[in-house]
């Protein structure tokens, strides 16, 4: 019996392969909550054919770069999104 697991995804040095993983593991079954870090996401076409993927897998980023137009994560709610997780990956 396959386990699902609950996972927090940080997108920090790479927006474009953090999206392209998390997309990924939805494959598997697995919850995953996609956080970007760093600075805003680039309008890149990259970007933007990864960004198509997380609404596919039917993943909502969100951010910790206040004033983007994702969802913004306090570093309080980031710290329990961490420990309520079953992983976190950092990309």
């Amino acid at each position: 019996m396959k386990v699902h697991k609950s996972i927090l995804l940080l997108g920090r040095d790479d927006h474009a392969e953090a999206m392209r993983v998390a997309a990924g593991l939805t494959i598997f079954g697995h919850k995953v909550r996609l956080v970007f870090m760093t600075g805003p996401v680039a309008e890149t076409p990259e970007n933007v054919r990864q960004a198509e993927l997380l609404e596919l897998s039917d993943i909502e980023p969100e951010t910790t770069v206040p004033g983007q137009e994702l969802p913004h994560v306090s570093a309080e709610a980031l710290s329990l999104a961490m420990v309520e997780a079953d992983a976190v990956i950092s990309l």
